[in-house]
């Protein structure tokens, strides 16, 4: 009898073990840098942020050298200026500095929204089609293989080439 019990749990055990073995969820890895840098839209968007960056840069060195005339000018006029004349140009011209400081802190700021904006639909498009591909093949779980992500891959689907494939690329 006590062989019988012993028998019964054992097949007990083995049928618990095989349903949580069939039971295991599946996990994928996908680099999601490499993704979104492969995207069209991304390089388009890069191209933009560029553009833009290029307009404040060129802007910016438009006020410098403005700046840098005009203090030229009233260094070279100083000497027949009166100490009142001359201390409002002081401060114009700590006016003109501030200002320079202002438009690109002003500029930096602009440009970082923009980069969001621009990323947005992107990052988003690539989630949906990851989570399309992944629940087209059966993954539960679909791990970011980026550097800096903090895993680390021993093995597993990589479904990179099959999500820039549903995104056409």
């Amino acid at each position: 009898m006590k062989q019988i019990k012993t028998l019964l749990f054992a097949a007990a055990l083995f049928i618990g073990a095989t349903s949580f073995t069939n039971a295991q969820t599946k996990v994928a890895h996908i680099n999601t840098t490499d993704l979104v840098a492969s995207m069209p839209e991304m390089k388009r968007a890069q191209t933009e942020m560029e553009n833009t960056g290029k307009t404040f840069e060129a802007d910016i060195q438009d006020m410098v050298k403005e700046y840098q005339t005009k203090a030229k000018q009233y260094e070279g006029e100083a000497a027949t200026k009166t100490n009142e004349e001359n201390q409002k140009r002081g401060e114009e011209l700590a006016g003109m500095q501030q200002s320079i400081r202002q438009f690109q802190a002003d500029a930096q700021t602009q440009l970082q929204k923009k980069e969001l904006d621009l990323l947005k639909p992107i990052t988003d498009k690539a989630k949906a089609a990851i989570l399309k591909v992944a629940k087209a093949q059966g993954f539960n779980y679909v791990l970011d293989s980026s550097p800096q992500s903090g895993v680390i891959m021993a093995e597993g689907k990589d479904l990179l080439a099959d999500v820039q494939k549903e995104l056409g690329f």
